[in-house]
């Protein structure tokens, strides 16, 4: 390694201390990281923004998605709650994908140690298949079926090889329908409408378990197209006869 690339290497660690170390203390020093855990705060702090709240509840969306153990459904559901079906998906689906381009450029920038403080190393070795993979339909599959975890794709698929503008379409349409029936089931709370309610949240337990139930297989499935999809992508031998 020569000079000019240690410099580099040690600007993109002291880059990666300040980021981490930044942002741990604005969300520890400013009770930031308790109120995704608790509803009444959250909604309490999005009140206290006054016009801002939109802007507040997008925030929230995108470091629900950096900082990938905060539940994002408590989130989609509040948008539905306080915004409406609409304006909520709006506001999630701008809050969602800026929170993952964040991830995946981060990832992409500071590489796999970085990533590895955000995926456990259960999630990363199950899906690691996919730091190959450069196929637009599989990722917005994999974005598209519930019980996957797409936040921890972000960063994984920020280690891969797929072009940024590809990766921000198929993550933000393939989030486009969790993002509608969280911010639905929310406004139909907010309007008491529970037998809507319950007719939401039984459709999304049906997928969700046959989704949970048939995980195995998907996965085996999207391994073997990765592996087909590798194959095509290998040069042919090419021989120059004497």
């Amino acid at each position: 390694m020569n000079g000019k690339e240690r410099n580099h290497v040690w600007l993109k660690l002291i880059l990666l201390v300040l980021i981490l170390g930044g942002l741990t203390f604005l969300l520890y020093e400013s009770g930031l990281i308790k109120i995704f855990f608790s509803k009444k705060k959250l909604v309490h702090f999005l009140d206290s923004l006054g016009p801002l709240g939109p802007v507040g509840f997008m925030v929230l969306q995108a470091l629900q998605v950096i900082i990938s153990p905060i539940p994002g459904d408590v989130t989609g559901i509040l948008g539905g709650f306080l915004y409406g079906p609409w304006f909520a998906v709006l506001l999630s689906t701008i809050g969602l994908t800026v929170g993952s381009c964040a991830a995946f450029g981060l990832s992409r920038a500071f590489g796999r140690p970085f990533a590895e403080r955000f995926v456990p190393k259960a999630a990363m070795g199950r899906f690691d298949y996919l730091i190959e993979h450069k196929g637009a339909f599989l990722a917005f599959l994999l974005f598209l079926i519930p019980g996957f975890p797409k936040d921890y794709f972000c960063y994984i698929f920020g280690l891969g090889k797929m072009p940024a503008g590809q990766f921000i379409g198929v993550s933000t349409a393939g989030r486009l329908l969790g993002t509608i029936l969280l911010s639905l089931s929310g406004n139909c709370i907010r309007l008491h409408q529970y037998m809507y309610l319950s007719i939401l949240v039984g459709v999304s337990l049906i997928v969700i378990f046959v989704a949970w139930v048939f995980r195995d297989k998907m996965e085996s499935i999207f391994r073997t197209l990765q592996a087909k999809a590798r194959r095509r992508e290998k040069p042919k031998d090419i021989r120059v006869d004497a």
